[in-house]
């Protein structure tokens, strides 16, 4: 059996849901909060902020505004990693 192809739309979104998780584990690292703890502040399970370190989860904004609370910071902190990050498109969308 053949892997899937991943389209480069795919590619991207991985790239970005990456690229959130690892500022979320970098920004929880340098308050020394536990995954546990950080879920807890949130009401989030501590396996769902495992799984948006590793990039494994498409979050939403609710929870974007839920972590950030956790974290004590404004939610646009957790997206400055993410303003490098482009979609080339061929219609310049």
């Amino acid at each position: 059996m053949r892997g899937v192809q991943m389209t480069a739309d795919d590619m991207w979104g991985a790239k970005v849901k990456q690229a959130f998780g690892d500022r979320l584990r970098d920004l929880r690292h340098q308050l020394s909060i536990t995954q546990e703890g950080l879920a807890l502040r949130c009401g989030l399970d501590r396996s769902y902020v495992g799984q948006v370190e590793r990039g494994e989860r498409n979050i939403s904004l609710e929870n974007i505004y839920r972590l950030a609370e956790g974290l004590g910071i404004p939610p646009s902190e957790l997206l400055v990693e993410l303003d490098g990050l482009t979609k080339n498109t061929s219609s310049g969308v």
